[in-house]
């Protein structure tokens, strides 16, 4: 009975103990050999954490992207340099205009002997060819524009011009003299330069463009002398005016023609030398004296 005692009062002392220690009845057993073995139980070292409940996920349904097919791009050969026309500065005396730097050109290149008729004023195709060959004669392209350095070469290749050689009083440059016309007072007239010049013993005073007779009624050629002078004279055959008129041989005179001024060089006469500058011939006719000779020439 002691013993049975003894073993009831320390289950009583073990279930106190268990009791204070938060554990609930039935979570000890006994093993076979009468002692308790303990259950295994949560840490109450810490409260239990809440877990919060997951969010629910809701899908939606994306519709895949369509693939395409990228092709690698072909290989192709770089694009060639632009090419870009050199700039061509402007010339200095463009082609067709007219003025005084147009007269200076022509009568720097008639010095040359390469503008073969007196200055005129208009950059022509005649002038255009005179300054080509300036420039194949000096190493210059050969374009008949006249560039600055083409300008500056002639320049530098001919003397300034004299007032003379810019405005020259015939159309054509004076051919060379007839020798009969270096002696003497003369009324000198070439056919080949279609001017007259009055010269004194040898030296010209003034001149003037003419025109001579057509085929039919040709101007004669020679020595001749001034046979009678006529201020106001008309044709007794034409009927024609016939100012200043300074007869030389028969019917044939040198006088002024209105039809010259007007026409020029499409017309013809019936035989007298035609000057179209009115007021020159009136001048040479107050010079002009009976006797003093005339001179036509090829």
């Amino acid at each position: 009975m002691h013993r049975t005692a003894v073993v009831g009062t320390a289950l009583a002392t073990a279930t106190a103990a268990a009791l204070v220690a938060g554990c609930r009845p039935g979570e000890a057993t006994v093993n076979g050999r009468g002692q308790e073995r303990p259950q295994a139980r949560a840490s109450t070292s810490a409260p239990a954490r809440e877990t919060p409940p997951r969010p629910q996920r809701t899908y939606t349904h994306k519709a895949k992207p369509k693939r395409v097919a990228v092709r690698p791009p072909r290989a192709t050969a770089p694009p060639a340099p632009r090419r870009t026309a050199p700039r061509v500065a402007p010339p200095v005396i463009p082609f067709g205009t007219s003025g005084d730097r147009v007269r200076e050109l022509q009568a720097r290149l008639r010095a040359l002997g390469l503008f073969h008729r007196n200055p005129t004023g208009y950059f022509g195709t005649i002038t255009q060819a005179s300054v080509s060959a300036y420039q194949r004669g000096h190493g210059l392209a050969a374009t008949g524009s006249v560039s600055r350095r083409t300008w500056a070469s002639l320049r530098s290749a001919t003397k300034t011009p004299t007032r003379d050689e810019l405005y020259p009083p015939t159309t054509l440059p004076l051919a060379k003299p007839d020798p009969r016309c270096l002696t003497g007072r003369v009324l000198c007239i070439s056919k080949t330069s279609r001017t007259l010049a009055w010269m004194v013993n040898g030296r010209v005073v003034s001149a003037m463009d003419v025109r001579f007779g057509s085929e039919y009624t040709p101007t004669r050629e020679g020595l001749f002398q001034v046979n009678f002078k006529s201020r106001d004279h008309v044709s007794t055959i034409y009927h024609t005016p016939m100012p200043y008129a300074m007869f030389f041989s028969g019917g044939q005179a040198v006088h002024y023609s209105a039809d010259f001024a007007a026409r020029g060089y499409s017309g013809a006469s019936h035989g007298c030398v035609n000057v179209r500058d009115k007021k020159k011939i009136a001048a040479l006719f107050d010079r002009v004296k009976a006797g003093d000779k005339v001179v036509v020439y090829k």
